[in-house]
């Protein structure tokens, strides 16, 4: 360093320490002073990487939150009822969950099958990985063997990559095949290769790929019919019919309309901008008493145009469905919100024999902690018979 040029160390030092005013611009601070300025400088650093941990946590806890808010949101909470057909199928989805055993799901179309199948994954030992979703009905022939099994590069015009079929994608996990009943004869052959050894190969390979997937089959179709008419193998039938679940049509539960009602009611209110605080027992009546062709998704299309209509806080629809003007319900039907809440909860311990906490109970079955459904059941006046005598 020559004479001339500067100290850069000196100038900083000067520069941050720059000493009684008017004083040496080559002033140096007490060591004291620089060790208070390193102690400084640590503790904001730490500071900061607290700070940084404290974010990723609270990340790393919403995403957790997120994941355990869509399992929760996809199993029982989706499957609203309380009525004896429904009970039956839930209790079926608890006994065949953790077997890897194909289940075929019955149903008339709007009944939920959906909703059945991803209940039953979620209870499953596949949870964590996906359930990869088909519907059967909506691809044309020329391409579901394609969608379902994958093709090579150049196996046909268009196939310009590689391409993963959803069995491959459903590895380690499970796949609804719905609308199953519509598939052709040539995919059910494959099909049924997968199901009775799990291997298949690609479209334009020879190459024999192995996969372990849980198949869950869901038709409209009365699949016995369709093999005595040859439209569907019977060896497919009898493999995928291990355990059958039959999810009752809505007329068959009408007992479960109100709770569906204020269901759809709670979900779709907000994004309308309506408040329902009660709905007439005439109207209630009424949807009891329908026909449902549509089933529960029927019902959810008509109390959201009945959302839309709405100006009050009082549910309204249009007069077709309620019959003769004023007709007026045989008996008390529990309308208001809190009332179909008393009788839902009611409901469900009555089949749980009152027992409020441990696995199937009441507390499991509607969701809820062991306190806050006690809670519930304190503010509804809810009490167990012999202990209201």
């Amino acid at each position: 360093m020559s004479a001339r040029e500067p100290d850069a160390f000196a100038v900083y030092r000067a520069e941050t320490w720059p000493g009684p005013v008017g004083g040496d611009a080559h002033y140096e601070p007490p060591i004291e002073d620089l060790a208070a300025e390193l102690r400084r400088t640590k503790a904001d650093l730490e500071r900061s990487r607290s700070e940084v941990r404290d974010l990723r946590d609270r990340l790393d806890a919403e995403v957790v939150r997120q994941q355990d808010a869509a399992r929760h949101a996809r199993g029982f909470d989706e499957i609203v009822g309380a009525s004896a057909a429904l009970s039956k199928v839930l209790r079926q989805i608890e006994q065949v969950a953790a077997a890897d055993s194909p289940v075929l799901i019955l149903g008339e179309t709007g009944t939920g099958k959906d909703l059945v199948a991803r209940a039953l994954h979620e209870r499953s030992r596949r949870r964590e990985r996906p359930l990869v979703t088909v519907n059967c009905a909506a691809l044309p022939d020329a391409l579901i063997e394609s969608e379902l099994f994958g093709y090579e590069k150049g196996a046909f015009t268009g196939a310009v990559t590689r391409t993963l079929g959803r069995f491959e994608v459903a590895s380690g996990g499970s796949i609804l095949l719905d609308e199953v009943g519509e598939l052709p004869l040539g995919a059910q052959a494959k099909l049924l290769r997968v199901l009775e050894g799990g291997t298949f190969e690609r479209l334009g390979s020879s190459k024999t790929i192995r996969v372990d997937v849980r198949v869950i089959a869901a038709t409209n179709r009365d699949l016995e019919t369709e093999v005595r008419q040859g439209r569907f193998r019977a060896d497919l039938y009898y493999r995928l019919n291990v355990f059958p679940v039959s999810v009752p049509a809505l007329r068959e539960r009408a007992e479960d309309i109100p709770l569906l009602v204020w269901h759809f009611i709670s979900a779709k209110q907000g994004s309308l901008g309506r408040t329902i605080e009660s709905v007439p027992d005439n109207l209630m009546w009424a949807l009891e008493r329908h026909a449902w062709p549509g089933n529960v998704r029927e019902l959810e299309n008509l109390v959201e145009r009945a959302l839309i209509v709405t100006t009050g806080t009082t549910l309204t629809l249009d007069a077709p469905l309620l019959g003769p003007a004023g007709a007026a319900a045989p008996g008390p039907l529990g309308a208001t919100l809190e009332e179909v809440e008393r009788t839902h909860i009611q409901a469900v311990l009555q089949q749980c024999g009152w027992k409020v906490a441990g696995r199937g109970n009441a507390a499991e079955r509607l969701g809820l902690k062991r306190g806050t459904l006690q809670f519930r059941m304190k503010k509804l006046g809810i009490r167990r018979p012999e202990a209201s005598a």
